[in-house]
């Protein structure tokens, strides 16, 4: 396994491996024994760093979410897991009443729901202090002031170690870290999103915002972090759900553009040269990156995960990551 730091505090800085492990189905769809086995063995090859939300996964079962930290806690206190295993977990989308569907009623981020949930996720995970909070998505509702002051009173308790943003625009980002180093408090570190090999579209409208994803990594996103190098990227749905590998997982229409055929063949050569699987074959390009980032795989079996374990000692060639960086964009000039 390989590792890195997350953090410049040494107060609250933690180091994590550089695969981290998706623990949202865990205690609903993936049942208990299935994730035990998924857990341990992602420690026994050296993770550390494991992500839920207080919110996975109510849609599952018609609930308010929870089931995946009160999984963790569980499986935490069996183990005598401790500092060694960084748990992240984030807050304020967590539906206001029992859902199957993803509503626009949800908790938000309030200095209230901030203080009362952290404390929540400490109890379901049978922590005294959260290593790494995520706002998992915007609240426009909520002055950002007042989030970032309530974030910093966690920390300065002692509730909570680093701080993150998940499916937040990067203005509002950069807008939240300014107000909180103007004030001289904890600011967001680390910056959860979907990003993948293959670029969907970032343009089309969707249930929370007119002007599209906001949860997909875009140009305006890697240039922010790639300006500002002591930001961490974990990058969500890297495999897109098995979509690279699985006729039945179809693409859809956020992937239908002319880019993405010319990446799509690039990325099997590679496969083909290098003898790993495709999805290997995305996981070594994100890790390995300029802005590297931090994939955040799922396993719904110990199989799935050993195919992304493995990833971790993929090292590609100068000539093979040139090769995929500049596929799919033959004759454009812009």
């Amino acid at each position: 396994m390989r590792y890195r730091i997350l953090g410049t505090d040494p107060r609250t800085q933690r180091r994590v491996s550089v695969l981290s492990l998706g623990a949202m189905l865990f205690g609903t769809a993936t049942d208990e024994a299935t994730s035990y086995a998924i857990l341990d063995r992602y420690v026994e090859a050296g993770g550390s760093f494991i992500d839920t939300a207080n919110n996975y996964a109510f849609w599952v079962n018609g609930t308010q979410g929870g089931e995946s930290e009160t999984l963790l806690g569980r499986w935490r206190r069996s183990r005598g897991i401790g500092d060694e295993v960084v748990i992240a977990t984030k807050l304020g989308g967590r539906p206001l009443a029992p859902a199957r569907q993803r509503s626009r009623e949800i908790e938000g981020l309030s200095a209230k729901v901030i203080r009362e949930e952290s404390e929540r996720s400490r109890e379901r995970l049978g922590v005294d202090r959260l290593d790494l909070l995520y706002t998992h998505v915007e609240d426009p509702s909520a002055p950002l002031g007042e989030t970032v002051e309530a974030l910093a009173e966690l920390v300065a308790s002692g509730g909570a170690g680093l701080l993150g943003a998940s499916n937040h625009w990067a203005w509002r980002v950069e807008r939240a870290r300014n107000l909180a180093a103007q004030a001289g408090l904890p600011g967001y570190e680390v910056l959860q999103y979907h990003h993948s090999y293959l670029r969907p579209r970032t343009d089309l409208p969707t249930l929370r915002s007119p002007d599209g994803n906001v949860g997909v990594t875009g140009g305006d996103l890697l240039s922010y972090v790639r300006e500002n190098p002591s930001l961490a990227l974990v990058t969500y749905s890297p495999l897109l759900g098995g979509a690279y590998v699985r006729q039945d997982k179809p693409l859809g229409v956020d992937f239908d553009h002319p880019g993405n055929p010319a990446r799509l063949a690039a990325l099997r050569e590679v496969a083909r040269e290098t003898g790993a699987t495709v999805n290997q074959v995305v996981l070594a390009w994100l890790m390995g990156g300029d802005v590297p980032m931090i994939p955040l795989v799922g396993a719904s079996s110990v199989a799935q995960l050993e195919e992304s374990l493995a990833a971790v000692d993929l090292d590609l060639t100068p000539t093979q990551r040139s090769h995929l960086n500049t596929a799919g964009t033959e004759g454009y000039a812009g």
